[in-house]
């Protein structure tokens, strides 16, 4: 009786999802969000291959940029998972990307088939994306490249397309792929539908990890170098691995289809003798990459007149519309074909045919310095999170969360003084040479210039009020002494 085949589910995580602005930020960018159902995106591409029949599973390996280590660590032990979180200290694109995670595969002398999905996508049949996974595994262990073909049904101008070719093995509907082709215009999208042989890029793939490094070997020598030298001077931190950033850094960027999927494609004029041979499975599965607002629109459950509505929203004689609240009432009367989204420090209405031009708007706010472009009020900390309620001339009033056992740094401050008051929960401080416990109602100042740290030893959340002041109030302004969150 032949071993199951090892599969090893690879998690992309890059990528700043600027287009779903505001919810969307460079600092916590939409992988990490739940859009759709109560799973964050990453938590609902982990979740989909758990189940697959005919394979043993791996546990899921993800590979994202340093800054978004915590967050995605605690999104997988939420899922009751261990994994592994490789960890870019730049952004160089998917094909460095995927050559660190073959790398990570290998390490221990097994060579896995990966399935490699983008963190933010949206498959919503689960049971159809498995059975075509179980099909691409069988021909990934056998030396091919795979990826999936999404079956269209509208003449898209937003994705890439895939050409399918001559049949490839036993599968019935494996194809070698003939060629990849570039977002085309109105027109020629609906030939393509029309003619029936193309299929939208959805940016999934399969091959054994040795197939991977050895095809990067020949397409892109230059990068499989780089990322091995970054690799054998990185160093494991638990769950995280780190490759060198000085190395790494001087990577070449480029995507999976560029360095190494184009040159499969029998049609590309490139001798692939010497290439494994890359082969197109079709996959109907209610894929999405929801890409802006408007794909969002159409995955979500809508009323009887095509609405959108999630948070305290309400509708009078709309059509067509999405609407999003994150806290304040949202009031729509007489409208159609729009999207609305509120936050904390940020409102976005665009007419639905327009929202690939949310983009724009982030470039402004980034070129005009306004925060609001790559974070959000509330943000993110590996010990819980702040959230910047009011702010003034020379104050700054924050409500803190730190988890069970949280523990910010030993720090001080060179330009403010903080006031602490505990909401709910109790609070060990460390302010100088003193450490002393504080409950609900209590409260302690921290002069400016001081050392200090704040932890949770308690089994519930601990809930703050700090009010900042001083000359200057830039989460800059810290010297830690000592993290555990190695920062």
């Amino acid at each position: 009786m032949t071993s199951p085949i090892l599969l090893q589910p690879v998690i992309l995580s890059g990528g700043s999802g600027t287009r779903l602005w505001p919810l969307s930020r460079e600092k916590y960018p939409k992988q990490l969000l739940s859009l759709v159902g109560d799973d964050t995106l990453l938590q609902a591409t982990v979740r989909r291959v758990q189940g697959l029949q005919g394979v043993e599973l791996a546990h899921p390996m993800v590979v994202c940029n340093e800054e978004y280590r915590f967050v995605i660590a605690e999104q997988l032990r939420l899922l009751h998972l261990s994994g592994t979180v490789v960890l870019e200290p730049c952004g160089r694109n998917t094909a460095p990307a995927l050559t660190l995670a073959a790398l990570s595969a290998i390490k221990n002398g097994s060579d896995p088939v990966l399935l490699v999905m983008p963190a933010d996508h949206v498959i919503t049949d689960v049971a159809a994306f498995q059975k075509v996974v179980s099909a691409g595994a069988v021909l990934a262990d056998q030396g091919a490249v795979v990826t999936f073909g999404i079956t269209p049904d509208a003449p898209e101008t937003g994705y890439g397309y895939i050409q399918a070719g001559a049949p490839y093995g036993e599968a019935d509907t494996a194809r070698l792929i003939a060629r990849f082709v570039e977002k085309p215009n109105l027109a020629t999208a609906q030939i393509y539908l029309a003619e029936g042989s193309y299929s939208w890029n959805s940016g999934l793939f399969m091959m054994r990890a040795s197939v991977w490094l050895s095809a990067m070997g020949i397409c892109r020598a230059d990068i499989l170098a780089t990322c091995q030298a970054a690799w054998e001077q990185g160093q494991t931190d638990g769950e995280f691995v780190r490759v060198d950033k000085t190395t790494f850094t001087q990577c070449p960027s480029d995507s999976i289809d560029y360095a190494v999927m184009e040159r499969l494609a029998s049609g590309s004029g490139q001798d692939t003798i010497t290439l494994p041979p890359g082969v197109v499975l079709p996959l109907s599965a209610g894929w999405s990459d929801v890409g802006a607002w408007d794909a969002l629109w159409q995955v979500l459950p809508k009323d009887e007149r095509g609405n959108v509505s999630q948070g305290d929203v309400l509708l009078q004689d709309c059509e067509n519309t999405l609407v999003l609240s994150e806290g304040r009432l949202i009031a729509c009367v007489g409208v159609s074909d729009l999207v609305v989204v509120e936050t904390a420090d940020a409102i976005l209405v665009s007419h639905k045919d327009k929202t690939q031009d949310v983009k724009k708007i982030v470039d402004t706010l980034k070129a005009q310095g306004r925060s609001e472009g790559s974070i959000h009020r509330k943000v993110f900390r590996p010990w819980g999170w702040y959230d910047g309620v009011d702010a003034g001339e020379r104050f700054q009033v924050k409500r803190i969360v730190v988890k069970p056992g949280g523990t910010l740094s030993l720090q001080m401050h060179h330009h403010r003084a903080e006031h602490w008051i505990v909401v709910s929960g109790t609070a060990r401080v460390t302010c100088g040479d003193k450490s002393f416990l504080l409950s609900e109602n209590q409260s302690t100042f921290i002069p400016l210039g001081t050392t200090h740290r704040l932890e949770n030893p308690g089994r519930v959340a601990l809930e703050m009020i700090e009010v900042q002041s001083g000359s200057y109030l830039g989460e800059d302004d810290i010297v830690r002494f000592e993290d555990v969150y190695g920062r």
